[in-house]
């Protein structure tokens, strides 16, 4: 039997399936379909992706998405302190948080949101420490997708030997760590990353941009209890109600505005 990650994770920041009439927002138009590779002069609209769930970060898809004013842009904070990664896993982590989910253009930047913060806390709680995985052996490198998580790391070992493979992959390459790359060499180191075509001596490099990018996406759509969508700043730039306790009238009226704002669990409002 195939070991697995847990179906159902309920800390790991509640990650938002958003309904099809959320993004649809009064100051929305909606866009032409097109793709744009990582390190393209569009980067900025792959943002978007995250709310396709489907399309590699490499690859990103505009599908009738709709390109948002940005009013709802929170400044970072910098009274944050991790409590988890040190000061160069740090600087990694906010580095490529800012490229797969870059500031420029329409919606909230990944930074900006929050999401370095939401990692850090996940990386101090169960699920950091890998209370949902399976991780006695057999150890398996190269296993089909389907067999699920097959590696003995925990979240925080990816990261902690991910964070230090991409910084000595980077040096051996460019001379530098990976936060002190261009934007466009550090998009792609990032593609390169997510195709296998730069390896690692430790967790594989396809595995750590994996969590990477799935912790990105769930700290950016969480519940700001959390740590990331700080000031519901994700879910205003989509127009999502948040933790409201019914709003199933709205699900089938497609391209009508909610009239409502978004609420937190905490009770916090955008208002």
């Amino acid at each position: 039997m195939s070991r697995r990650l847990a179906a159902s994770v309920p800390h790991r920041g509640d990650t938002i399936a958003v309904p099809r009439t959320a993004a649809f927002a009064e100051d929305c138009t909606i866009t032409n379909r097109g793709y744009y590779p990582m390190g393209d002069s569009s980067l900025l609209d792959r943002r978007r992706f995250l709310l396709l769930g489907v399309v590699p970060a490499a690859t990103v898809a505009t599908l009738g998405i709709p390109a948002c004013s940005d009013n709802n842009r929170t400044p970072a904070s910098s009274s944050f302190a991790p409590t988890y990664f040190n000061s160069a896993e740090w600087a990694f982590i906010n580095a490529a948080v800012g490229r797969l989910i870059p500031s420029e253009g329409a919606g909230p930047g990944g930074v900006d949101a929050g999401v370095p913060e939401f990692i850090d806390r996940q990386m101090e709680l169960p699920y950091g420490h890998g209370a949902y995985f399976y991780l006695k052996g057999p150890f398996l490198d190269k296993s089909p997708p389907t067999l699920g998580y097959q590696l003995r790391y925990t979240p925080r070992e990816i990261y902690r030997l991910g964070i230090a493979a991409a910084n000595a992959a980077a040096q051996k390459s460019q001379g530098k760590d990976f936060p002190e790359l261009s934007a466009a060499d550090q998009d792609r180191f990032l593609a390169a990353m997510e195709t296998g075509e730069t390896t690692f001596a430790t967790v594989p490099a396809t595995v750590f941009f994996a969590q990477l990018l799935t912790n990105t996406k769930e700290g950016y759509f969480s519940d700001p209890l959390y740590g990331g969508n700080r000031g519901m700043v994700a879910w205003k730039w989509i127009g999502f109600p948040g933790a409201r306790a019914d709003f199933t009238d709205w699900i089938d009226q497609a391209g009508r505005r909610y009239p409502y704002g978004a609420v937190s669990i905490s009770g916090a409002t955008d208002g």
